[in-house]
């Protein structure tokens, strides 16, 4: 085996990451572009390419829509501005379902194509035997319970869960069998804390909470939800920042030197400088 360079940026792993449960608090949030994974990296153990960006980027009403194509192309985004985070990139709705074995040849794909550290899957009740399938095979799995974007179809909502007896033990058992399979950490998404907090105790997996509460062992937001870039937000989220108001600010202020001719500098003065 070729020596390795000692200077390289070790990134965070699957083992890293798994580590953590029930220390110092895991940091994650979602990204889709180069740029915007260059300004997270230092700040993240975890940067996920979530199927949200479907929603996010490209307008779609869910995430149903977003194919593996996609999810490839911001994976590869993403990986390039990155050098430290761990990557995971979601496996999108009807690449995993069916079969463990086209769930594998895709996951492949996706770690291949774009280099990330592991795959995300959403844990319905067949989804466990898949996640083990994967996990055998040497692909790290981030498993996801409670509210599940890509069953709002069947749900006709994204709905809260655990609101009663039942629904709370489906979500914890479904928590304790994808833990069970070999993920290394599971999103908890859409419960009560009381709820988070059950299944945290109950699983030897770290939990990444987002609308989960602090009994998580760490959160995950939408990026541009916690930037403040809608003008509505979940009513969990932070906003840390109006990044709306100041884009229409500064395009306002340029439309105003367009339209009053104070344009830039000339071409060759940009080309002089250029070639100095």
């Amino acid at each position: 085996m070729s020596a390795q360079r000692e200077d390289r940026i070790r990134r965070v792993s699957a083992p890293d990451i798994a580590a953590r449960k029930g220390r110092q608090p895991i940091v994650c949030l979602t990204a889709y572009t180069t740029p915007t994974a260059e300004i997270l990296d230092a700040h993240c153990d975890l940067l996920l390419v979530g199927d949200s960006v479907g929603m996010v980027l490209h307008g779609l009403p869910n995430t149903v829509g977003v194919t593996l194509e996609m999810m490839i192309l911001h994976g590869q985004a993403v990986m390039r501005g990155s050098n430290r985070a761990m990557v995971v990139v979601d496996m999108p709705f009807g690449s995993y379902e069916a079969d463990p074995r086209v769930a594998h040849a895709n996951a492949v794909r996706i770690m291949k194509e774009t280099g990330a550290q592991a795959v995300k899957v959403e844990s319905g009740q067949d989804v466990p035997e898949t996640i083990a399938y994967l996990v055998r095979r040497g692909i790290p799995v981030m498993g996801h319970v409670g509210l599940r974007p890509q069953s709002v179809l069947v749900e006709g909502a994204f709905k809260a869960k655990g609101r009663n007896p039942a629904e709370r033990a489906r979500v914890l058992e479904e928590a304790r069998a994808t833990a069970e399979a070999g993920a290394f950490c599971i999103v908890v998404e859409g419960v009560a804390e009381s709820l988070a907090r059950e299944i945290t105790e109950a699983i030897d997996a770290p939990t990444i909470g987002i609308g989960g509460s602090a009994a998580c062992d760490g959160q995950i937001l939408v990026t541009d939800d916690m930037l403040g870039l809608f003008d509505w937000t979940p009513k969990f989220v932070r906003r840390y920042a109006d990044l709306r108001g100041e884009i229409d600010r500064a395009v306002a202020s340029y439309a105003e030197d367009v339209r009053a001719r104070r344009f830039p500098g000339a071409a060759e003065t940009y080309f002089t400088k250029a070639a100095e």
